[in-house]
């Protein structure tokens, strides 16, 4: 919570869904860290708390729709097919009200259908929201068709950074990622 309170929201590479909890839920429960009713606003009731929860409500519904799953709002999220708990997990993310927006391997697992709606995703969430957005991704067809700038690392190490047009034809980055021929 004092991670997403500073403005940085994430995925995780492996699921980090609540198992039995409902879609709806879980893109309210992350708006909790910015509220400010407090505990006796929601104890009694207050019009702060009331006009919170509504805001919470419409905010959600909202990102249900932005992330093509408010058709499953009343499903628990682990009886979802695995692209759309991905979408959850962003969503998730993004109630937190990002600055930046970490996605570790948002793509891991999806069918190509399913890239392709990832693709239009992220960019709307980029164009809507105006947030910064760092991906580790290992599908390079997705980072070129995606990225606009692209910083590629090898153990860690920087070895090249640009426009995508220039990263798929470093040197650097062929061999790194596809190997070096050899010649002899």
């Amino acid at each position: 919570n004092e991670i997403a309170a500073k403005g940085l929201g994430r995925t995780f590479q492996n699921l980090a869904l609540w198992r039995h909890m409902n879609v709806l839920d879980h893109i309210k429960m992350a708006h909790y860290s910015q509220l400010s009713y407090g505990l006796i606003g929601s104890f009694f009731n207050t019009t702060k708390c009331r006009q919170q929860e509504t805001q919470i409500e419409e905010n959600s519904y909202r990102l249900l729709e932005l992330f093509d799953i408010k058709q499953h709002a009343d499903q628990i999220v682990t009886n979802l097919p695995y692209g759309a708990q991905r979408r959850v997990e962003m969503a998730r993310a993004m109630a937190t009200n990002p600055k930046i927006l970490f996605l570790d391997e948002p793509t891991a697992g999806m069918t190509p259908d399913e890239l392709g709606q990832m693709i239009k995703i992220i960019r709307q969430v980029h164009q809507d929201f105006n947030v910064a957005i760092f991906l580790i991704e290992h599908r390079m067809k997705f980072v070129m068709e995606l990225c606009q700038y692209i910083q590629t690392l090898v153990f860690g190490e920087l070895i090249a950074e640009g426009p995508p047009e220039v990263i798929q034809n470093n040197p650097e980055v062929i061999e790194a990622y596809l190997g070096k021929e050899d010649l002899t």
